[in-house]
């Protein structure tokens, strides 16, 4: 009976050792570190054998751990024995099981956590929070892309829990909402500071053709392209890059809109004030092309200092060039300040300025009157254009092209690229206009012809052709003139011009010569009425009883006698 309650005894203690033991087996209990042997460590759990633990489980990433005899730590118990009959033992389980319990906490209670990113993974990085390892979605480490990841390795970080599940042993968190969130409120803070004419300091979110966003902290503003720089930007990539940070100046502020307008050149002086008397009107510079438009080219004169040659003042020779085969961009350039305005912000420079007047070199060395030979370049309704030197052309008119064909025909005689001597006849500097002269080579016939001639002076000379009215006459020295059918005769019967033979001679007086029209005009009545006059005064006064008739016919008598003399 004895032995039967003893066996009993037996089996329920041991029934309830191994139901104690065996509640240990998968939770966390203390121990005792018993020795340090190579790099584990022997502690004690209390259970028949002790259990070996790696020391590096006993340290945080990237941290060392300094573990000695007789010091209590917590572990996980996996299993009362292995097969050497040691107890398994974990630290990073132990660790893990602790911080799951806190993470749920702060999980449910929407609590930041603080962890510490330790690796690269597909599609993110790890995060050891504390024992528990969290996964960091690549999208979540930062607002803004992150390039170099880098400085945030191994810095304790805030963390907001995504979601978890400890069945499954995953954890998902995110960096950036924390950010998002300090970011809000940072942007209620700087919306509610917010002035005119701030400096503060940004960091360049992104960039567009006509200007760049910049990241306040919070809130965005825009800095305009225009606005970057007192010199001439044609895109924010020159000055600027995303990720960059940059120093700006609030210039307008809307608080109903939140639209915020950023300057960075107002924290520069400004290069105008002054202009006048730093480019005083005349003077000569060395400036750098910066843009070519169909109208001109700009020209910048410091940074910040830009002015427009216009087409008009870039070549004295090349009018319908497009700018650019005149300058290229960024070529270097020596230009004269034509005018200054500085409440348009505006100067007007000249580059034809700088070099030589072609007109006034033409003039200097080829003066009135200096024969000269050139290349016909064209042929117009007006005349022949004749190059010269220095680039320039000059005109032959119609009108001085022969002295006796018309010009409309005597053009006739020409084509481009003929080679052709004339002598200049005017230089008009101001108008860049230069006269030339072919017919002016050799003398005006008109006027050796008529130098013998006198307005009054009677001259015989033979008909060459009748018309309907007048005749055509040649002078004894080649000279042609004409009588007009109503200075044909003193009497009105007589003005007849078919009462006259070609090659008949006749004595006329000589009442016009017109240099311009190159043309003799003679009159037979003005030769009677003055011989009347003359024969009324020579014999009128001698024989008062003579009558008209006998006076004139002693007149012509005596005029056909000096015309038989001098035959």
């Amino acid at each position: 009976m004895a032995k039967a309650a003893l066996s009993e005894d037996f089996e329920a203690l041991l029934e309830e050792s191994f139901g104690q033991v065996t509640s240990i087996e998968g939770s966390v209990v203390k121990g005792v570190i018993i020795s340090i042997e190579n790099d584990h460590a022997l502690i004690d759990v209390g259970l028949k054998s002790e259990g070996r633990v790696a020391i590096k489980e006993f340290a945080a990433p990237g941290q060392k751990t300094e573990l000695k005899p007789g010091d209590i730590v917590e572990v996980y118990v996996e299993r009362l024995e292995d097969r050497n009959g040691e107890a398994m033992l974990s630290r990073d389980k132990a660790r893990r099981e602790e911080a799951w319990a806190q993470l749920e906490g702060a999980f449910n209670g929407n609590e930041r956590v603080t962890g510490i990113i330790f690796s690269r993974v597909k599609g993110g990085f790890t995060v050891d929070l504390s024992g528990a390892v969290a996964f960091l979605p690549g999208s979540q480490v930062d607002i803004r892309p992150v390039r170099d990841i880098g400085p945030l390795l191994g810095t304790p970080q805030p963390f907001q829990i995504l979601k978890m599940d400890r069945r499954r042993g995953n954890i998902v968190v995110s960096r950036r909402a924390v950010l998002e969130e300090s970011r809000a409120e940072a942007r209620s803070e700087l919306v509610a500071s917010l002035k005119e004419g701030m400096i503060l300091s940004g960091v360049v979110k992104n960039i567009t053709d006509y200007g760049a966003f910049v990241d306040l902290g919070g809130v965005d503003g825009l800095l305009h392209v225009t606005d970057i720089a007192w010199r001439r930007i044609n895109h924010p990539t020159e000055a600027l890059q995303i990720g960059q940070t940059v120093k700006v100046q609030v210039i307008r502020f809307n608080s109903e809109t939140q639209r915020i307008s950023l300057g960075m050149k107002q924290l520069e002086a400004d290069p105008w004030e002054g202009v006048e008397v730093k480019y005083p009107v005349g003077t000569k510079f060395t400036g750098r092309v910066t843009n070519i438009t169909d109208y001109g080219a700009f020209v910048e004169l410091e940074p910040g200092i830009e002015g427009l040659v216009h087409v008009s003042e870039m070549s004295w020779t090349k009018k319908n060039v497009h700018p650019g085969k005149i300058v290229s961009t960024s070529q270097e350039v020596e230009v004269m300040i034509l005018d200054v305005d500085p409440n348009k912000r505006r100067i007007s420079l000249g580059l034809k300025q700088c070099l030589g007047n072609p007109w006034d070199e033409f003039l200097e060395k080829f003066p009135t009157g200096t024969e000269i030979e050139g290349e016909v370049k064209n042929i117009t309704e007006f005349g022949l254009f004749v190059g010269l030197p220095g680039e320039i052309d000059g005109m032959v008119h119609l009108s001085d092209i022969d002295w006796e064909t018309p010009g409309e025909e005597a053009i006739q005689t020409f084509k481009k690229g003929d080679m052709v001597r004339t002598k200049v006849l005017d230089v008009d500097t101001e108008k860049e206009r230069i006269s030339l002269g072919i017919k002016q080579l050799t003398s005006d016939p008109f006027t050796s012809g008529t130098a013998g001639l006198k307005k009054g002076g009677v001259v015989t000379c033979t008909v060459t052709q009748i018309t309907e009215g007048g005749i055509e006459v040649q002078l004894s020295d080649g000279m042609t003139g004409f009588i007009r059918k109503s200075d044909l005769s003193r009497d009105r019967s007589e003005q007849r011009p078919e009462r006259f033979a070609v090659g008949e001679k006749v004595d006329a007086k000589v009442t016009n010569i017109d240099s311009k029209t190159r043309k003799v005009a003679l009159s037979i009545k003005a030769r009677e009425v003055a011989e009347e006059k003359q024969a009324m005064a020579e014999y009128g006064s001698s024989d008062s009883g003579a009558s008209l008739g006998d006076i004139l016919g002693a007149a012509l008598r005596q005029r056909e006698e000096q015309g038989r003399q001098n035959d």
